[in-house]
């Protein structure tokens, strides 16, 4: 007795002769058990469900849901048992009254149709769209901001800030040192705008991720300033920084230098308006 069958399902039909030639059914059997496989074995090599399998041995293809279905089961079936399907399909043919009509699909063939997995909501292509959103609106952003040329004046870095030049003008001799040696020169300092407020970030003994904004909240910079590296920013009211590692960092606001005692690693949120230099 194989494993996943009951005993009755070995035994043979009763008024089979041995000179008689086996049913399609029984035939299917036979190979099955000289093979060494079970119903189980062959359901599930072949995706036809065990109830299926059980009645096509007993020669009931009503189960199938058509002579279409039937000859399709009969042929994986006969290939799972290593028994040739051909001689089974012109038996079936014979007995059926020759090759059937065309069956329309029907919901009992479910056996060997894989069912389509249901698939959740798309979040790779939905974060793709967001982040091309604010890529091109951070990009509209800045062109539109680079269009106002009379509003404020962002200082390019290393540059030195004046009243009567925009971010892209010629940087003066005065500042460009500003990678060696991060305090501003005199002339820097005297060149400050009353009306302004400038702030230098210099990173003189390290590096630290920093972000500034101008009053309206625009965007100056995002990034990382490498150790020796500056930035000068510039606004008609107020400059908003936040320092990352405000202990690598040197600030000068308006032209003087901010002695705070920034500890290493600590994350500084720093507000500097004309009046300064003072922390906001």
């Amino acid at each position: 007795m194989s494993i996943g069958n009951s005993p009755e399902d070995e035994r043979p039909f009763e008024g089979d002769r041995e000179d008689a030639l086996p049913s399609i059914g029984r035939a299917l059997q036979q190979a099955r058990i000289a093979a060494g496989l079970t119903v189980d074995d062959v359901s599930n090599a072949t995706r036809v469900r065990n109830a299926i399998v059980h009645a096509i041995e007993a020669d009931d293809f009503a189960s199938c849901g058509g002579d279409v279905y039937a000859r399709g089961h009969i042929r994986t079936l006969a290939k799972a048992v290593h028994l040739d399907p051909e001689p089974l399909l012109a038996r079936f043919s014979a007995e059926r009254g020759g090759r059937p009509a065309p069956t329309p699909a029907a919901p009992l063939f479910e056996a060997e149709r894989i069912r389509p997995e249901r698939r959740g909501p798309n979040w790779t292509a939905a974060m793709v769209a967001a982040i091309v959103a604010v890529v091109g609106f951070v990009g509209f952003t800045a062109f539109k901001g680079g269009d106002d040329s009379g509003a404020r004046d962002q200082v390019a870095e290393g540059s030195t800030p004046t009243s009567s030049t925009s971010a892209s003008a010629t940087p003066k001799k005065d500042s460009e040192p500003a990678d060696t040696e991060p305090a501003p020169s005199d002339s820097a300092i005297a060149a400050a705008p009353q009306d302004k407020v400038t702030v230098q970030v210099s990173a003189p003994d390290g590096r630290s991720w920093i972000s500034a904004k101008d009053h309206n909240g625009r965007l100056l910079f995002d990034g990382l300033l490498k150790q020796g590296e500056s930035k000068t920013f510039q606004d008609s009211a107020k400059i908003n920084l936040v320092l990352g590692d405000a202990g690598a960092i040197q600030l000068y606001v308006n032209g003087k230098k901010i002695e705070d005692d920034f500890r290493p690693g600590a994350v500084e949120r720093l507000t500097y308006t004309k009046g300064d230099p003072q922390v906001g």
